[in-house]
């Protein structure tokens, strides 16, 4: 037990001094001497982010978009980043969040990968299995109180059917036909469901890019933290795309005709 008081955090009071703390004595060095020790540490908090990813149910697939920038806090830090990862030959997994923990999700996904590849057992993984394996994951290491500070898309199809979920840091999982991940989850997710559900049936390859392209450009308006340079992935039949990077067109002279913004108050 360690019986001096200024070790506890200096309990002190100028009129009432019941631990005798002044003057102050000599501490004893009873700290560890292991120069490593203060340096293993678990992740208090992200420090280099992606934000929004976005994905929806169309007629043929999974279609999902997201930008290519990981922020170093405020600081657009990282415009090369790939946040869209296939995983085997049916699924892709798309994240926001911290992106070195992503790095080791994505570890950990092609060890699973690469074991049923040794096994020539003739199963191949599909995109419900990701999903509950992420699931597992992500709440197994939120209950040892040090999570993967991600928001996890899964998007697959496999065997005819489409499969679209959401996991994330908690372990809080679901499936919908339009999920959006960060920021897009605010702005962009009520552009989604009002474009795609009950149209999950008819829509076009064309219309569901079309949709996520819009829904990108109105992110890169509104969140601070967002891209015009972003990559889509398609997933049906013909197997897993994702696209170069691509460019938004956009345009800020809107912003001259809005009273109140910036120096303009007339």
């Amino acid at each position: 037990m360690d019986h001096f008081p200024t070790n506890w955090g200096r309990p002190r009071n100028d009129a009432i001094d019941p631990y005798g703390t002044y003057p102050l004595h000599p501490r004893l060095n009873n700290r560890t001497q292991d120069a490593f020790a203060e340096g293993v540490q678990r992740t208090q908090r992200p420090i280099v982010t992606g934000t929004s990813v976005l994905a929806i149910k169309y007629k043929d697939g999974i279609m999902m978009a997201a930008d290519n920038l990981a922020s170093y806090g405020s600081l657009a830090r990282f415009k090369d980043v790939e946040r869209l990862r296939p995983v085997g030959d049916y699924t892709v997994i798309g994240a926001s969040g911290d992106m070195s923990d992503f790095q080791h999700i994505q570890r950990l996904l092609d060890d699973i990968v690469i074991g049923e590849i040794a096994a020539q057992d003739g199963h191949e993984l599909g995109p419900a299995e990701i999903h509950e394996y992420l699931s597992q994951v992500m709440y197994g290491r939120r209950s040892k109180l040090d999570p993967l500070w991600n928001s996890l898309i899964i998007g697959g199809f496999k065997d005819g059917k489409r499969f679209l979920s959401y996991v994330d840091l908690l372990g809080t999982t679901y499936t919908a036909s339009t999920i959006a991940t960060g920021y897009g989850g605010y702005i962009a997710q009520p552009l989604l469901r009002k474009a795609v559900e009950g149209y999950e049936d008819v829509l076009t390859e064309e219309q569901a890019r079309k949709i996520l392209e819009d829904s990108m450009r109105v992110l890169f308006y509104r969140d601070a933290r967002s891209l015009n340079k972003y990559q889509l992935a398609t997933i049906t039949t013909a197997g897993v795309q994702i696209s170069d990077s691509l460019h938004l067109e956009t345009s800020w002279n809107f912003a001259e005709g809005i009273r109140g913004y910036g120096a303009q108050t007339q």
